[in-house]
């Protein structure tokens, strides 16, 4: 693994199909516009593609011959995926990469329309039904990957109650809903590299994360940057502490198209804490290893969701 792994060691994606959920900013932008730079046709996946209109002439500008378009997914809404995966394969006979990285971030108790709660419903169960539903043309592709970002914050998650996914008991709090949904990622990701390995298919699941990236997800819903005082600390703290989005994309696009990735690998920043640097293979907190855990995890996602790798 190279020390300092950067968008121009990237390989040409020349050929390749991918998938980048969220990618009207941020991480999701960047990752798509460094895609589409090396020559993949990429879809950007946005819950408003009329308000990503602007995501999208900032790609074809800084990559004009770039093949992008947008299509409209909302994770919250499994209708919307179900007719999103319909629409993807309808169009594409497979699919190289599916980039699960639309996120949303310690919100106040929210339920999607199909009653879930709003974090757990977004960042897990959404792109749990959303690679169900495309395994046809990821299957169909030669080498496929399906990265998944997951977060730092699932260290500090509490356990993870696979009977209320949901928070239908106790006392919602909004920081620990996310660390679970971000646990819930990773659970998601290894035990789904494990059944593709089972089946002896060509495709890998990998997960990946940004460090401390400066985004504007950590100013959507959040109690913090619900005061003046803690958006202007939110600020400051993209400003001196986080790195770019540009270089908080840079695992995931390692994970997305480095050779030397395998099946199950985790990705992130190399640099103290793993806040921030270029990436490379690091470590998780061990409940996300477990594969009790995981296939629990898995069976409960069926049933909610109604869709199955299996």
């Amino acid at each position: 693994m190279k020390k300092r792994w950067t968008v121009a060691d990237m390989p040409s994606q020349q050929g390749r199909v991918a998938i980048v959920t969220g990618a009207s900013s941020g991480l999701g932008l960047e990752t798509a516009m460094a895609l589409a730079g090396a020559g993949a046709q990429v879809i950007m996946a946005c819950r408003s593609p009329q308000r990503a209109g602007a995501a999208l002439q900032q790609l074809q500008a800084r990559h004009p011959r770039a093949q992008a378009e947008l299509m409209e997914l909302d994770l919250a809404s499994l209708a919307s995926v179900r007719a999103f995966a319909a629409a993807f394969a309808a169009r594409h006979a497979r699919l190289d990469l599916l980039c699960n990285n639309a996120g949303v971030m310690a919100l106040p108790l929210q339920r999607t329309e199909d009653g879930f709660e709003m974090q757990m419903g977004t960042n897990h169960l959404g792109h749990f039904a959303l690679t169900g539903q495309l395994v046809g043309p990821l299957l169909a592709a030669p080498a496929a990957r399906i990265v998944t970002v997951a977060s730092l914050a699932h260290r500090a998650a509490k356990a993870l109650d696979v009977d209320d996914l949901n928070w239908e008991r106790g006392r919602y709090q909004e920081w620990d809903a996310y660390g679970r949904s971000k646990l819930a990622n990773l659970l998601f990701t290894f035990e789904l590299n494990r059944r593709l390995q089972q089946r002896g298919a060509a495709a890998i699941a990998v997960a990946a994360h940004p460090g401390y990236a400066a985004t504007n997800l950590g100013f959507n819903g959040t109690a913090f940057t619900r005061s003046a005082i803690g958006r202007v600390v939110m600020a400051l703290g993209n400003a001196v502490l986080a790195q770019p989005a540009a270089m908080g994309a840079l695992p995931t696009l390692y994970a997305a198209t480095a050779d030397d990735v395998r099946g199950g690998d985790y990705i992130g920043p190399g640099g103290p804490f793993q806040f921030r640097g270029y990436p490379t293979r690091v470590d998780s907190r061990a409940l996300a290893r477990d594969p009790a855990l995981a296939a629990a995890l898995w069976a409960k996602s069926a049933e909610l969701t109604g869709v199955d790798l299996s």
